[in-house]
């Protein structure tokens, strides 16, 4: 299965998990969390649906219209996760391999990461990081290379692909360190000792207070 294909099929085990959805529905939420420059057609989903359907991931149901329209007519399509759904979804959360790492399907697992655990999340995120630092890199090489062959608007089209990346690294260092923030041993200990935290985020010595308060 290619990266394009697996994005698709992670993107509708991951909608179909909040709620049934008939298929143009889906196909427009798809293509929302997707975003414009990979919208995929009816031609593309339907049979993805179909596939994943046979494999036990999905059920269809097809209902009578309501009363008023024309007798008998059937209704749209409804897909809906199976047990083997749910867990073919965790499953492609938890494989968090290069392709994860790659533009096809980034967004699609960041989309999930509230379901994924923290240490997928953290191997997703810092391979990210490195794969997009390796493009930095490239991109500085070509640019000084290049730089006096190049007109004034491949130059700026050189540039902005390069302050891209630089943004979306800097944004991933953020998130790092959110993630390494919240995951960290003393947060735990905190957690799980009942222990509060003072003025300036300092944690409170139970011991202490109980004397200040005799």
């Amino acid at each position: 299965m290619g990266k394009r294909a697996e994005a698709l099929e992670l993107a509708i085990l991951g909608l179909l998990h909040d709620a049934p959805m008939h298929g143009y529905e889906l196909r427009k939420r798809v293509n929302s969390l997707l975003g414009w420059g990979r919208a995929f057609s009816y031609g593309t989903l339907y049979p993805t649906l179909k596939e994943m359907v046979r494999n036990g991931h999905l059920t269809e149901d097809q209902p009578l219209e309501p009363a008023g329209a024309r007798a008998g007519r059937r209704g749209r399509i409804v897909y809906k996760l199976t047990p083997e759904g749910k867990e073919r979804f965790s499953e492609l959360l938890r494989e968090a391999g290069p392709s994860s790492w790659d533009d096809e399907q980034f967004g699609v697992h960041f989309a999930f990461f509230s379901r994924a655990d923290a240490e997928t999340r953290m191997r997703i995120l810092t391979g990210r990081r490195s794969r997009l630092q390796e493009r930095l890199e490239q991109f500085r090489s070509a640019l000084s290379r290049t730089r006096e062959r190049l007109d004034t608007y491949t130059l700026e089209l050189q540039r902005h692909g390069l302050e891209s990346v630089e943004r979306e690294v800097k944004w991933l260092d953020g998130l790092i360190s959110a993630e390494q923030r919240s995951n960290s041993p003393q947060d735990e200990h905190l957690r799980g000792s009942g222990s509060r935290l003072g003025a300036g985020g300092t944690p409170v010595d139970p011991s202490k207070e109980e004397r200040n308060q005799s």
